[in-house]
This record gives C-alpha cells, structure tokens and sequence, in this order.
C-alpha cells in the first residue's frame, strides 16, 4: 500500500505569523515569504507554528510512500490543508500576500470558501492516487473542521494515529520527532468508529538528541 499524509494548517493569525509577516522581519525566512519569488508553504508553516507543524512536516517526509513520487497531485505524499486553497504541497512556494488571504479565511464547516476548494482537491487526490493508498491525518480528529470533510471523500483509507488522542499540539509534535529520530513508524486506524476523545497520555521521555529537540 501506499501511504500519504494531510497536515493539518499552522495559526495564520498568531503571533509567529505576525512576527514573518513584518515589513521589519530581517531573518532570511521572512525575507523570502515577502520577496516576489516566495517561500515553500511548509517552511513558513514550520515557523509559525512551531514543533507541532514542524513535528508533522519532519514525520510526513520520513514516512511517505506516495503510489507515483511523479505525481503532481500527490505531491510527493506530503499534502497541507490550507485555509481557502484546498490541499497544497508543502514545498508549493508562497507570499505574504498568501499568508495574509490564509488569515483571513476561518477554518469551519459554515465557510465555504474553506470547504469547497478542500472537497475539489480531495476528491481529485483520491482519482489520482487510486485504492491501494492510505491517507493518513495529521492534525485534530477530536473536532469535525477536518475529519467530517475529508472521511466522506475517502472513507475506510482515511487513518490517524491513536496516539495522538489525548495529546496537546506540543506533545503530538515531540512525538512524530521522536519517531523520525528512532526510524519508527507510529501505528495508524481508520478514522472512520475510531476513539477520537482520550486521557492524556503519559508524558513523554526526553529526546536523545539535542539537535532534534530545538
């Protein structure tokens, strides 16, 4: 089987997008997102929101296995939903002016400038990558802004990791790191009957490496 992953949008509106966002932002980053030729989308994700996206971007890289690594559609089994642009390519370049349109759009059931162009690239992922691939969520579950658009598109194939139930966005985040550093996949349900509401789990043990855990 295949497997590829949705990653699930930093803060647009927070205060990391307000610091790369600055006309006085100096930090090479920044200076890309507001020159003309732009940024990768996964870059400035991994800014703003810290080690969760950046925890998920890492993970996602490491564990992919997209049908076709050709296919644009697919590509290259690394996916972000974004807020008014349906599914993009973590390496796909943006603006500022992406980022700002982003903010501006909330991420909910009722908007439709949210839910449509993320229905239109769903069902165009699913045709592309056929029935032998997994779609994997990382991103909240406990919630229906994700899950209640994404499962009617592919059903049974869209998994999630239950360890993540019961975690906040740091604790998810130092998890995917710690597997990417250990080679070690996490295990992977159907959303779809799932457990989506837990305890918090045990806290997790300090990362070996140092270089990983900045």
């Amino acid at each position: 089987m295949g497997r590829i992953f949705l990653l699930s949008p930093a803060n647009c509106g927070g205060r990391r997008a307000g610091q790369i966002l600055s006309d006085r932002a100096e930090f090479t980053l920044a200076r890309r997102l507001r020159s003309p030729a732009g940024a990768p989308l996964g870059e400035v994700f991994a800014f703003m929101s810290g080690l969760y996206f950046r925890g998920k971007l890492a993970y996602a890289r490491c564990f992919t296995r997209p049908p076709d690594p050709d296919d644009p559609m697919a590509a290259g089994g690394v996916l972000v939903i974004t807020p008014n642009a349906g599914l993009r390519s973590a390496d796909v370049v943006v603006t500022r002016e992406s980022i700002r349109a982003f903010a501006g759009e909330p991420i909910s059931l009722d908007n439709e400038r949210y839910l449509r162009p993320l229905e239109r690239s769903a069902q165009a992922l699913r045709a592309s990558v056929g029935p032998d691939c997994d779609v994997v969520l990382l991103g909240s579950v406990a919630s229906g802004k994700y899950v209640e658009v994404l499962q009617p598109v592919f059903g049974d194939r869209l998994l999630f990791p239950p360890s993540f139930v019961g975690r906040g966005d740091m604790s998810r985040g130092g998890l995917m790191l710690r597997c990417v550093e250990s080679g070690e996949e996490l295990d992977y349900v159907p959303i779809a009957g799932a457990t989506r509401h837990g305890p918090r789990p045990p806290k997790l043990a300090p990362l070996r490496s140092a270089g990983a855990s900045r």
